[in-house]
């Protein structure tokens, strides 16, 4: 076994099929690879919102207004996909620095894409959630630990993710523009 495999995911037997757990039944609902491509092409398309927004504000002079929804909706789906990286990451046992990439994708426009294509002919979106302990050695971390034990209630996991987005859209409102924060003192 290579240092990249994990006894815990199967790769699909033919590209598109569905994912299967380590015993070979099929996963159900949304694979860790359909959620982070999800959250990838929602993350361009809001780029394209927020660059809509901003010809219409400066070129069309419309005023801010293009800028302030396709901003926010850009902001929500950016903080999204960042925690997705995250879940997704801390799933397949990818290393921090995989998972910090992820997350600077979503800075450059129409990155994410791209980079989900990398992750994807590298094998590092293969497999399904990781709700069971394997053998391999990287399920013995508290974190692996705590990742089963969310993913083994779908629906809170859900509900705390999406709690966990809007309070960091929270916070990052209540701060305002990155420009802004050191004049706050």
């Amino acid at each position: 076994m290579t240092k990249h495999e994990n006894p815990s995911h199967t790769a699909d037997p033919t590209p598109g099929a569905p994912a299967q757990t380590a015993y070979g039944a099929p996963t159900r609902g949304m694979t860790p690879r359909s959620l982070y491509r999800a959250l990838a092409l929602a993350e361009m398309a809001t780029w394209t919102l927020l660059i809509l927004g901003m010809v219409l504000k400066y070129a069309v002079k419309v005023g801010d207004w293009p800028v302030q929804a396709a901003g926010m909706a850009h902001g929500t789906v950016f903080v999204s996909y960042a925690v997705t990286a995250a879940l997704v990451g801390v799933n397949q046992h990818w290393p921090v620095a995989r998972i910090a990439a992820a997350v600077a994708s979503a800075i450059v426009p129409y990155a994410t894409y791209p980079f989900d294509r990398w992750l994807e002919r590298r094998g590092h979106l293969e497999g399904g959630w990781r709700r069971e302990k394997t053998e391999d050695p990287r399920d013995n971390t508290w974190v692996s630990a705590v990742l089963r034990a969310v993913l083994t209630h779908p629906v809170l996991l859900g509900l705390g993710l999406a709690v966990l987005v809007a309070a960091i859209v929270s916070t990052l409102l209540f701060l305002g523009p990155p420009t802004q924060w050191g004049e706050r003192a």
